[in-house]
């Protein structure tokens, strides 16, 4: 008789290359998948992990006295893996299989930053709603580009190739334990993890069959060019850097001409791009005062949202920050620009860890920049019609407030897909969700609280994307209001009766 170990290789092997579905094999254990081979890797542990009880290895990024997202955690087997594709590759990956309850559907989950560590409260967010999950650390250890130095392979695994072969080797491995391949395939990241959701639909279409992509950095390098750009204009002098004090009083002019537009005075703007504001308005009358802007800070003010255009050429490189952004503007306009920004250049262009983010020079670098990366990181390929042809759903969402990846890039993507997929492609095969208020992936003023799961799962069920999306600003523990998240091209408004604290009485209109 065959072995176990016998039986799950041939399993994973034809999975590998497609020839056969799986058939149900006995796993009456976690421990038995640790024998598993896996086609250039393999398995490093499986253990059967008991309810409340997993604890993250701070040593890989974890956090252990963040328990909150593990304490109610059901029982599950987690498999750890390493992979090597080529011969500098060494992608960790983990896959978590619910012990019981499994709702026969996977989800992988991205990272943030520049990776290198697994992605354990996404993990533990999946796998708490049924979903077998897998997540990677990307191919390296640490969140820095410093790995990309003398590594080519690694920038290539960090770009696309660990998310694709996670999901090859997971599938197999949900297959082996649960004795089937999931029913459906999902994606979920923000951010890097959003950027991950988009390459994986342009470069391997039939990984997933819905992707949710957050505040995705696409254009990545190009992003990075642009962050150190605009860093350098909003401080181009000490006299036109706005103070950080003076935020909120930009802030607050902004919402004193524009917060009302919806029908509701609450702190936010629902369609920023609605709003009229000019700095101006603020030049100290007299001498400099907290409550006013001298007139070498408006124009530092008007850098802000102002986009980074190619010196030679006019080209747009990256949009500016949009009004509501301004109680975050030092992510971008501090003394220094963006860490992860400084880091590709420094590690992946000019492959230099004593490169000076002083020397930048937007003309010269970002053409070495973007031979440097060819394509690997930047993710800017807008045909993703391989992905909708095969019945792919694509759900992207964005915060208006967003300093870090600018809500600009991801409208300017999204209308990019369109071009090519066609305008019968919004609603049908993906749609984009602009939440007020809301900062990087989550945060700020806004409703900033959404399930995503949930929309994506009724838009491949249904072929039609949610109209409206709930959402929720929590304080404290406690719900302050809903609203709902739009349609790109439709805002929330008020009805004019009830509540303005609860979406009900808001409609999504047309901006």
């Amino acid at each position: 008789m065959m072995s176990f170990n016998g039986l799950l290789a041939i399993i994973v092997g034809l999975l590998t290359i497609g020839v056969i579905h799986p058939v149900p094999v006995e796993a009456a254990s976690c421990e038995p998948l640790a024998a598993l081979r896996l086609p250039a890797g393999e398995v490093t542990s499986a253990v059967a992990v008991a309810a409340g009880a997993f604890t993250p290895p701070t040593a890989q990024g974890g956090n252990a006295a963040a328990s909150s997202p593990f304490a109610s955690l059901p029982a599950f087997c987690r498999v750890t893996a390493t992979l090597k594709p080529t011969s500098d590759s060494d992608i960790k990956i983990e896959v978590w299989l619910p012990a019981a309850g499994w709702n026969e559907k996977f989800q992988a989950v991205g990272n943030g930053g520049w990776a290198g560590v697994i992605p354990y409260g996404a993990l533990a967010a999946a796998v708490a709603r049924g979903y077998a999950s897998a997540g990677t650390d990307a191919g390296h250890s640490g969140n820095s580009a410093a790995f990309a130095v003398g590594h080519p392979d690694k920038v290539v695994d960090m770009g696309y190739r660990a998310v694709h072969e996670m999901t090859v080797h997971a599938k197999a491995i949900v297959a082996a334990f649960y004795g089937d391949a999931p029913r459906l395939s999902f994606w979920n990241g923000c951010s890097q993890g959003g950027r991950q959701g988009i390459t994986s639909a342009a470069r391997y279409p039939a990984d997933f069959d819905g992707i949710v992509a957050g505040a995705p950095a696409v254009n990545f390098m190009n992003l990075h060019a642009g962050r150190i750009a605009l860093n350098q204009a909003v401080n181009r002098s000490a006299a036109h850097m706005v103070p950080p004090e003076k935020y909120a009083t930009v802030h607050a002019a902004v919402l004193n001409a524009c917060d009302g537009l919806d029908g509701v005075t609450d702190g936010v703007l629902e369609n920023p791009r609605a709003c009229r504001f000019d700095p101006q308005v603020l030049e100290c009358k007299g001498a400099d005062a907290a409550n006013c802007l001298t007139a070498s800070q408006v124009q530092g003010a008007k850098a802000f949202y102002s986009p980074v255009t190619h010196p030679t050429t006019g080209k747009v490189l990256m949009p500016g920050l949009e009004l509501g952004s301004e109680l975050s503007w030092s992510t971008l306009g501090g003394p220094q620009p963006l860490g992860n920004a400084v880091e590709g250049f420094k590690y992946v262009v000019f492959q230099d860890a004593n490169w000076d983010w002083r020397r930048f020079n937007l003309a010269t670098d970002l053409e070495r920049a973007e031979k440097a990366d060819n394509g690997v990181l930047n993710s800017s390929d807008p045909n993703l019609k391989p992905f909708f042809d095969r019945g792919g759903k694509l759900l992207i969402y964005h915060g208006w407030s967003d300093p870090q990846v600018l809500p600009g890039n991801t409208i300017n993507f999204f209308n990019r897909v369109v071009d090519v997929a066609g305008g019968e492609a919004v609603g049908t095969a993906m749609q984009l969700y602009m939440v007020p208020g809301m900062n990087h992936c989550r945060g700020g003023a806004g409703t900033d609280t959404f399930d995503v799961m949930g929309p994506i799962e009724q838009f491949v069920a249904s072929g039609y994307a949610p109209a409206r999306i709930p959402a929720s600003r929590i304080v404290n523990g406690t719900v302050e209001r809903t609203r709902p998240l739009c349609a790109y091209g439709q805002a929330a408004q008020w009805n004019g009766t009830g509540s303005t604290n609860e979406a009900a009485n808001f409609a999504c209109v047309p901006e």
